[in-house]
């Protein structure tokens, strides 16, 4: 019988001539692939996790079927997220929470917030969706990926200036309300489905965060009195590592210290993030002392950022579906709605803090990468049944497309701040 080469190539791309790859060579396609667009993606000055997600979209089931993603790799992909939000939480300090709530900088963290996560729900609410699905379609909608705002000020020179800070402290007090809202929804997910079952089953699980926020307080206040002894646990510690014959041994012990939150949170009903996120903020640079806390920070990243992040990304592409890209209608009006809601949230509240038009919009587009943490989130909410893979492909791209315009629209207005700058400076005969 003789095939023309679309009927055999049509053939290869379906079920009739599925390839099932050995996981290991599954992990290495996925593995190099990834790292290489993800290189090329940040010498074109953009984050290495579009090309990482890029590179799990082409190996996957949207262009060449040849990856699929599996329970082997759903481990590997859990444990990315336990490590990346390790990483999201050693970037902050407990004071900076309060440095965000200080003054009328609190404007800009509430209408920052509160904007995108009305606009979302009224979203999910003219579709028809599930109650369920709209909270939380709206909380993705409202979240600040911290880690990608961060990366993006270091790249346009700007962590340091004043619009600089106003950013990761707005976007460090999105994360963590969007955590806490994350594990109310796990822990009622199932459990209710009329708004009145859902309100009282959502306080007791509000009343179990208030728990757990209460035991993160109490292990606060603790580690902060014992910090101000000088020097104090840093000699304990570097006691204890010389008996243990080597600095291996803090990553072990530290990383036990953050397994206790996340085991305490489960126990709460919460997600084991939202306690890994905790513990992780409580080890600080005072905590360990300057050395021990850097080589925490260089051993996670490396085996985060140059094994395990890759991975994940690079299956979220695999989990990606182009083809359930079918509601064209919704996935427009959630990119719009992302971008505007986002961007008019950090303005207004600028404003109202007291900033000028043009720094209040600044703040508005710093805000408005989504990145990591959104795509976390919802690569939970399909693991756990909240969402369908319809909505989880909308909130990829979605995601991407605030990622990648956020640098751009940030370094023009930047730019354009910066212009105003010189030109009120007098000119000196």
């Amino acid at each position: 019988m003789n095939w023309s080469i679309f009927e055999l190539y049509s053939m290869a791309m379906g079920e009739t001539l599925h390839l099932e790859l050995p996981f290991f060579a599954n992990l290495l396609f996925l593995l190099v692939l990834a790292r290489v667009l993800g290189e090329i993606f940040e010498h074109f000055r953009q984050p290495a996790m579009i090309g990482e997600i890029t590179a799990g979209i082409i190996l996957g089931p949207s262009v060449l079927q040849i990856t699929y993603f599996n329970e082997e790799l759903k481990v590997f992909s859990e444990m990315a997220v336990f490590l990346l939000v390790i990483m999201a939480g050693l970037e902050i300090n407990p004071k900076d929470i309060r440095g965000a709530m200080m003054g009328k900088k609190i404007w800009i963290a509430i209408l920052g917030f509160v904007i995108p996560i009305a606009s979302g729900f009224l979203v999910g609410y003219l579709f028809q969706l599930d109650i369920m699905i709209s909270i939380f379609l709206a909380l993705c909608i409202s979240i600040t990926a911290l880690p990608v705002s961060i990366r993006i000020l270091i790249d346009l020179g700007k962590l340091h200036s004043d619009i600089g800070q106003k950013i990761i402290a707005v976007a460090i007090f999105n994360d963590v309300i969007a955590l806490m809202i994350l594990g109310i929804l796990i822990d009622i997910r199932g459990e209710a489905s009329t708004f009145s079952e859902i309100a009282s089953t959502t306080g007791v699980s509000l009343l179990k965060v208030l728990g757990f926020l209460l035991f993160v307080v109490i292990a606060y206040k603790i580690i902060d009195r014992a910090t101000q002894k000088v020097d104090f646990i840093k000699e304990q510690t570097d006691r204890l590592l010389n008996f243990l014959k080597g600095k291996e041994s803090l990553f072990a012990i530290i990383f036990c210290f953050i397994l206790v939150f996340a085991s305490i949170s489960e126990s709460a009903g919460l997600h084991f993030i939202v306690g890994a996120f905790f513990g992780a903020m409580l080890i600080t640079e005072n905590l360990l002392g300057k050395e021990n806390f850097k080589q925490l920070e260089k051993t996670t990243t490396t085996i985060t950022m140059g094994f395990l992040a890759p991975i994940f990304f690079a299956a979220i592409g695999l989990e990606f579906h182009i083809q359930s890209l079918n509601n064209i209608p919704l996935l427009l009006v959630v990119v719009a709605i992302s971008f505007a809601s986002k961007i008019l949230g950090g303005y207004l509240g600028a404003r109202f803090s007291g900033m000028s038009h043009k720094g209040s919009l600044t703040i508005g587009i710093g805000l408005n990468a989504r990145g990591i943490m959104e795509l976390v989130i919802a690569n939970i909410a399909l693991q756990e049944g909240i969402i369908d893979i319809r909505l989880f492909s909308i909130l990829v791209v979605m995601g991407l497309l605030t990622t990648m315009s956020t640098p751009i629209l940030l370094k023009r207005a930047f730019a354009w701040i910066d212009k105003d700058k010189e030109t009120a400076v007098p000119e000196v005969n």
